[in-house]
């Protein structure tokens, strides 16, 4: 597995104002001798300028944020990262790798969550280039690739956990959404590292029920609702009634039996449990009547 080597090349200022000013004399040489008809001068004048001159296409120049990755004959010698103009051997391919970081948002990926209900995810990935050797010789195509196995990332998280929690302690998609960023990016780092990028975040974008069953779970979400308020309803019910029973006992103001006791604690918790408000009976008669 090749990694990358940063090399400084020779300054670049210093060979182009060499390269130049031999350029020049090797022309001001041909001119003389072509004047003067001494091909003694002319020939290698001409000679001296075509030299000079292929060493021109060795200056290069390396902007910030960027790698200028240096190959010779299909050999990996080093990168420059270091901004400025550079100069190398005139027969080095150079290719420039962006070292900036990069945004890709995923497509809206249609996956089965981990009770096969079919829901509709994506994701933002943030990323850039560490290592250019790796990013250019070890993959096709790095931005491709992180754009696969970005999409297969989401695909297989998706794939691993509900959409919604139905069990104390269980990560669903919709409601632990730092847990399962934190499983993302765990998952990219493992799947880009050999490709000499570095994920910086991960998230969820966009997280729905497919539009076929969307309809059905939300009713479903709703009864889940209505259950759980109910529940907490008739738990603090339970608790006023209790609370009554035990003042009247201690103040002493009414003593029940168990059936008249029965019948006060379902008269309150119809009143308490109630969607609306109750309409009250005054008795005029005798309790026991």
């Amino acid at each position: 597995m090749l990694r990358e080597r940063v090399i400084k090349p020779a300054p670049g200022v210093p060979m182009a104002l060499l390269l130049t000013a031999g350029l020049l004399a090797g022309f001001y040489g041909f001119y003389l001798g072509a004047r003067a008809d001494q091909f003694g001068l002319a020939i290698p004048s001409i000679l001296i300028a075509t030299l000079v001159g292929l060493g021109l296409p060795g200056l290069f120049t390396v902007d910030p944020n960027e790698g200028k990755v240096l190959t010779l004959f299909g050999t990996y010698r080093g990168t420059a990262r270091e901004p400025g103009l550079w100069w190398v051997n005139p027969f080095m391919q150079k290719k420039s790798v962006s070292l900036r970081v990069r945004n890709f948002e995923t497509n809206k990926l249609k996956v089965n969550d981990a009770r096969s209900n079919p829901v509709e995810i994506g994701a933002i990935v943030v990323w850039k280039v560490i290592d250019t050797a790796e990013a250019l010789f070890e993959v096709n195509d790095y931005v491709q690739y992180v754009a696969v196995q970005s999409e297969s990332a989401v695909r297989a998280l998706a794939s691993t956990h509900p959409y919604d929690a139905h069990g104390n302690g269980e990560v669903a998609l919709s409601t632990h959404q730092a847990e399962v960023n934190a499983g993302l990016l765990a998952a990219l780092h493992e799947r880009l590292g050999t490709a000499g990028v570095e994920v910086i975040e991960a998230r969820i974008s966009h997280l729905a029920y497919a539009p076929e069953i969307a309809a059905a779970m939300l009713q479903r979400q709703q009864a889940s609702a209505i259950v759980a308020a109910r529940s907490t309803i008739v738990e603090g019910a339970v608790g006023m009634v209790e609370h009554a029973l035990a003042s009247l006992k201690d103040r002493d103001i009414v003593e029940l039996d168990p059936e008249r006791k029965a019948a006060m604690v379902s008269n309150l918790l119809v009143v308490l449990c109630s969607e609306r408000s109750a309409q009250p009976v005054v008795n005029t008669g005798s309790l026991y009547t």
